[in-house]
């Protein structure tokens, strides 16, 4: 089954292009113009910050331009690793991720979009993410430790 990109779209009743207008009207004279600016900026600065967290790990690899709120990044040249991580991240329920194919790189995709959505939040995420890769990172050193002693 391929992987496809999933937008806020997707996730609500489809509307005409009419509709999805209106729905933008009501959103811009809800927050103004300059209140969904700072939205939006918001969302951008604590993707980069989630970056830069994920950066100055050996472990991971930012796999794009960070875009708005979205960061994709996979374990170091590992699609099987990064897919058991997502797997693993969404059983936690704790925080809900979803992979794309980038390049032949089966990643994960961070988005930060959630209105109430604060630092912490990001470093909480950051915290689950690398906790959980090295404990699959140590599992898989324990298993070719074990297939190379037989």
């Amino acid at each position: 089954m391929a992987d496809t990109a999933i937008d806020f779209r997707n996730w609500q009743i489809p509307l005409s292009r009419r509709f999805r207008a209106l729905k933008l009207w009501f959103v811009i004279r809800n927050y103004g113009v300059t209140g969904l600016q700072s939205y939006i900026r918001r969302h951008v600065k604590l993707a980069h910050y989630f970056a830069f967290l994920m950066s100055r790990d050996k472990n991971f690899q930012i796999c794009n331009e960070v875009t708005l709120g979205l960061v994709c990044f996979q374990l170091k040249n590992s699609n099987r690793l990064t897919k058991i991580l997502e797997e693993r991240l969404n059983q936690t329920r704790k925080i809900f991720v979803i992979s794309a194919q980038l390049k032949e790189k089966h990643v994960i995709r961070f988005c930060v979009v959630s209105e109430n959505c604060r630092q912490e939040h990001v470093v909480y995420a950051w915290n689950l993410i690398r906790r959980m890769a090295e404990e699959i990172l140590c599992e898989e050193k324990a298993c070719c430790r074990d297939a190379s002693s037989s």
